[in-house]
This record gives C-alpha cells, structure tokens and sequence, in this order.
C-alpha cells in the first residue's frame, strides 16, 4: 500500500486500493464539472458515480443519507429532570473544571 510522508506524518493512500463495481459509472473530473446537474440527477435515482482524476478512483458520488423527521415528545416520560439539576456542583467536581494543563 503507497504511503507518502508529509510534515513528518505518514499519510496512508487509501484510494489505490479500493476496487469498485465493474457496473459503477467513472466519469473524469472534466465530464463532472460540465454535467453535474445530469449526474447529480442519476445519483438521486439510485445510481452511484466515481469521479476519476488521470483514470485513478477519487471521489464517489452516492446518495445523501436520509433523515428522519424529529418528533417532539417522543421520549416523554421515558426519563425525568431531578428536583437538584440545577444545585451547585461539589467542590471536588466544581475545582476539577480550573485546573490547569487541562
């Protein structure tokens, strides 16, 4: 696996090693550029597109998680707020908050 150093970290090139779909579209970062909209529109559908920089993996197109909408009081009554949620910290715990190098 090719590892390049840089500012005295190493640096692992995962990219090379990754092996795609046959099936998957590659498209080269100049196609993407000028057909993002009609891309975009085929990775809405389901598909899912590499973007290739001199015929090397880059980037990969996929669909956007989707997200569930919230639900107020979902979890009510599953827990309850203590009468003391607000009572001042102990002073052991209150002191670990100011010392230094922390």
């Amino acid at each position: 696996m090719p590892a390049s150093r840089q500012s005295g970290k190493i640096a692992i090139e995962l990219v090379n090693s990754v092996s795609y779909p046959t099936d998957m579209k590659t498209v080269n970062v100049h196609e993407a550029k000028t057909k993002l909209s009609e891309l975009l529109k085929k990775v809405e559908a389901g598909e899912e597109i590499v973007i290739a920089r001199a015929g090397k993996p880059v980037a990969r197109l996929i669909p956007a998680a989707k997200t569930r909408k919230r639900v107020f009081g979902f979890d009510k009554r599953k827990w309850e707020l203590p009468e003391d949620f607000d009572a001042p910290l102990l002073d052991d715990l209150l002191n670990d908050f100011y010392k230094p190098g922390l």
